[in-house]
């Protein structure tokens, strides 16, 4: 099957919408995601529209990207943030380099092993090698085998910085890590 590769438009988040839900019906959808499916399905349209505003082609902080299928379908998504050195990061530990954090990496089952994985995260790449960033990381659950062996494939490596997911959990995240060459 062959996809289209591009950026959303602010206009398609009813389609940002049924993707993320769809994500968060995943079997393994609670090592992965810091949301429920019920906690995104309350959610008002106001929130969908603002969150594919802010990353549809043109915005400067965020890119969502997706894969469109031949029926106009989407197939996968993934999301990069720009964070900036001298900030702070979704868990509260500092940004010490301009850097690119990939987010919402989700590939409907029916097309897992086509490459998609692949062609979302070199497009996500190029985006934030175009922002000036000198490198790219992500957050996976230390449990979550299956996505660690993909971000690896692609070409990511552990960092050593491991994030607790919360303080009576028990439960770790692991930054893995892409240096820009």
């Amino acid at each position: 099957m062959s996809y289209v590769i591009r950026s959303i438009r602010p206009d398609e988040w009813p389609a940002v919408k049924e993707l993320r839900l769809a994500a968060l019906q995943d079997p393994v959808a609670h090592l992965a995601f810091l949301e429920t499916f019920e906690q995104a399905s309350a959610r008002p349209d106001a929130f969908w529209q603002e969150r594919a505003a802010s990353g549809a082609e043109g915005a400067l902080e965020a890119r969502q990207i997706v894969a469109e299928s031949t029926d106009g379908r989407w197939a996968g998504t993934l999301t990069v943030l720009i964070e900036d050195a001298g900030t702070k990061d979704w868990a509260g530990l500092p940004v010490e380099r301009n850097q690119g954090h990939v987010v919402g990496v989700f590939i409907r089952p029916e097309h897992r092993g086509s490459g998609l994985s692949k062609a979302l995260f070199d497009a996500g790449l190029e985006w934030a090698w175009s922002r000036g960033v000198e490198r790219v990381r992500l957050i996976v659950h230390e449990d979550n085998t299956q996505a660690r062996a993909l971000y690896r494939k692609i070409g990511f490596v552990p960092s050593g910085v491991t994030v607790p997911l919360s303080e009576d959990s028990g439960e770790s995240e692991l930054e893995m890590v892409f240096e820009r060459s």
